[in-house]
């Protein structure tokens, strides 16, 4: 894929997925604004890019406020000379049940993901559409977002919450030739060595071992390096006619979601729902088609 002469800016690159999106769309040609709130961390993945043959430069703020997203897109112009992709991957987790949830624990993480995700695409947004030659904007979802997760009241929110804005913006840039879309990866990262189901095969890649392929398949689970060739194609002229999409990756399992849709619908005859008429009818008519909730794993070999 070639994105030679193409700048990107991606936000929490300096490891883990945004780092594995950072590589790969320099290793493709683009120059890359690498961002992180560790100064240390950011450098060395400027550094890494850099000896890979790429070019990439740093911007060490916390994703979130407006200023922060004017930095980076600043960084980039004034660096580069233009913004043609970005790439919102800056993200952390403060897990919990619900009633043990401080407003504090909340906030960061919708301040993070979903805040942080509006502000740089608009002050994205604004830049691509000043230069008038379009642009990519890549969110990035989760399966927490799309089903819900125990223990994940802000990041359940902040990732569908994410999904949806996504949507909106696909319909209101779509004339200016700005293509938005979200990726929905699992990888292995800071992020995911707490999941208890996910430890075997990460404690398999920590000691240089191959992920078995039902790992990698059936679960959908890989490195951040799988998940990267998504960002590349999404960013590049192939991909111009697809917006407002979200698309799994993981391992060697690609997946395209679909949009929320009504699965069964009756109506009323001309006096609508009462409660004992939703009452009569909801188990012959809607409980057979009630939605699951949380992810439904499949059951490893024996």
């Amino acid at each position: 894929m070639d994105l030679t002469g193409k700048v990107a800016v991606v936000t929490g690159s300096g490891r883990g997925l945004g780092l594995a999106y950072a590589t790969e769309l320099a290793r493709s040609g683009a120059a890359v604004v690498v961002n992180d709130v560790d100064e240390a961390v950011a450098d060395a993945a400027v550094k890494s890019i850099a000896d890979a043959g790429g070019t990439a430069v740093a911007e060490v703020v916390p994703v979130g406020t407006s200023e922060a997203a004017q930095a980076l897109v600043d960084r980039a112009v004034d660096e580069f000379g233009r913004l043609d992709v970005l790439v919102n991957n800056a993200g952390i987790l403060r897990d919990t049940t619900l009633w043990k949830m401080t407003d504090e624990q909340f906030d960061a993480v919708i301040t993070t993901h979903l805040r942080g995700t509006f502000t740089c695409t608009r002050a994205a947004a604004i830049r691509m559409r000043e230069q008038g030659e379009g642009g990519r904007i890549i969110c990035v979802g989760s399966p927490t977002g799309q089903v819900g997760n125990f223990g994940q009241t802000n990041y359940a929110a902040a990732k569908a919450g994410i999904v949806g804005m996504v949507r909106t913006w696909a319909m209101e840039l779509a004339r200016a030739g700005i293509t938005v879309n979200a990726i929905v990866p699992v990888a292995a990262t800071g992020m995911t060595e707490t999941v208890p189901f996910l430890q075997p095969y990460i404690e398999a890649l920590k000691a240089g071992e191959p992920l078995p392929p039902f790992a990698r398949q059936q679960m959908g689970f890989g490195t951040p390096e799988d998940a990267a060739g998504l960002v590349a194609f999404l960013a590049s002229d192939a991909a111009k006619d697809i917006t407002g999409q979200a698309v799994g990756i993981g391992g060697d399992r690609l997946a395209l979601w679909s949009h929320p849709s009504e699965v069964v619908v009756d109506f009323a005859d001309g006096t609508g729902w009462s409660a004992d008429a939703i009452a009569g009818i909801w188990p012959s008519t809607f409980a057979g088609s009630l939605q699951t909730v949380g992810q439904q794993l499949p059951e490893p070999p024996k």
